[in-house]
């Protein structure tokens, strides 16, 4: 990969570590507003997967689809089929709780589902930092 690659893998995986960032701060007051909480999860997700596949150089649609991401990454690297369950479960978030009407019969998420959400996101940057070389890394 050279160089004008890495950095923009880097700032990819920098908006994600900020995306990760935001969700925690979010979540933690004592009125934690869980709701853009959980999308800044889904948003991590996804630009993680796209940090992979700009570090590949395959080109990705216009997307906020984790599923679609992750079955195109795993045409690369086979591993990629383990983030299917965890991209499935974020993917929703990107409008479920981000507009009136959004498609969640929830008006906000619970703690227990944004925990989960969290978990989801940091398990699917875990995974695409370790793959990617130090170099790449934000």
């Amino acid at each position: 990969m050279d160089e004008a690659a890495l950095e923009l893998v880097r700032q990819w995986l920098t908006r994600d570590s900020h995306d990760l960032q935001a969700a925690r701060i979010l979540a933690t007051p004592e009125d934690p507003l869980l709701d853009p909480a959980i999308y800044h999860c889904q948003q991590a997700a996804e630009k993680s997967v796209k940090a992979w596949l700009q570090a590949n150089d395959d080109p990705f649609p216009k997307t906020h689809d984790i599923e679609e991401l992750v079955e195109q990454a795993s045409d690369i690297n086979p591993d990629f089929g383990k983030l299917s369950k965890a991209a499935s479960a974020l993917t929703p978030y990107v409008s479920a709780f981000r507009y009136a009407g959004g498609g969640s019969d929830e008006p906000m998420p619970s703690r227990e589902e944004f925990d989960a959400a969290l978990k989801n996101a940091q398990t699917i940057f875990d995974f695409i930092v370790n793959l990617l070389p130090k170099e790449a890394r934000p």
